[in-house]
């Protein structure tokens, strides 16, 4: 691990729920009141649409020097887009491993950033510099996915996912769970916002729930979307009568 705990340096009086977004979501108030734990090398951010594990997640991404478009550490930002409010103000306490990393220059820095929404024109940029042997504008969105996975994740560093699993089948899934658990094993830091209860079955991975009560540790088996995914594939009319006219 890297990364011990993350945490917002703040000005006195700033981020009360009255001060709007993003202090009015209830992970970033607690973000700015308690910092963020990391008690296992990979972390899952698992919550419903709006609940801000995204939010989170790019915050952590950006702090640590990965450009919050997405794509790799270690040089200048590939997009022109300027510092988000919390990541701007991210800071770390890092491991022992990790102190050399992240208190050194961001050119020390390793790792990268995959969100679902810009992955293809961010790949392709890695592909521009020649960190890729294969250009993902040529291929299936999960076949891009997993160049980037089996090429670009493959050293200790820090690597943030936001919905991974967007583009990627069951098998593929199957696949950046093994290649997760093999990070874990050299000593680099994973983060993951995800809606999958496949991903987030990873023996020894922290899963971090966020909603309404802001973020706690929860085991997988006590997640609403592992219940629901287990009584939808039971029986999915039990939940079809709600939503299709017919019913």
């Amino acid at each position: 691990m890297l990364i011990e705990r993350a945490y917002l340096d703040l000005p006195t009086g700033t981020g009360a729920a009255e001060d709007g977004w993003p202090w009015t979501v209830p992970c970033v108030r607690q973000l700015a009141a308690e910092g963020l734990t990391f008690r296992a090398p990979v972390t899952f951010l698992v919550g419903e649409n709006g609940s801000g594990k995204s939010t989170v997640a790019e915050a952590l991404a950006e702090g640590f020097g990965l450009d919050s478009y997405g794509g790799s550490a270690g040089y200048k930002y590939a997009s022109s887009r300027e510092a988000s409010l919390l990541g701007g103000r991210l800071r770390f306490d890092p491991t022992r491993e990790g102190r050399r990393m992240v208190r050194g220059p961001r050119t020390r820095r390793r790792g990268f950033f995959l969100r679902a929404e810009t992955a293809l024109e961010a790949l392709n940029g890695e592909r521009n510099t020649q960190r890729l042997s294969q250009a993902p504008d040529e291929m299936s969105h999960g076949e891009s996915f997993l160049l980037a996975f089996r090429e670009r994740f493959a050293e200790r560093g820090l690597y943030v996912m936001d919905e991974p699993e967007a583009a990627l089948s069951f098998s593929s899934c199957l696949e950046l769970v093994g290649l997760m658990d093999e990070l874990a094993r050299i000593g680099a830091q994973v983060v993951c916002a995800t809606h999958s209860p496949l991903l987030t079955a990873l023996p020894g991975a922290e899963i971090v729930e966020v909603g309404e009560h802001g973020m706690r540790s929860v085991e997988w088996a006590e997640l609403g979307l592992v219940d629901h995914w287990r009584r939808y594939l039971s029986d999915p009319r039990a939940y079809l009568r709600h939503v299709l006219a017919s019913g």
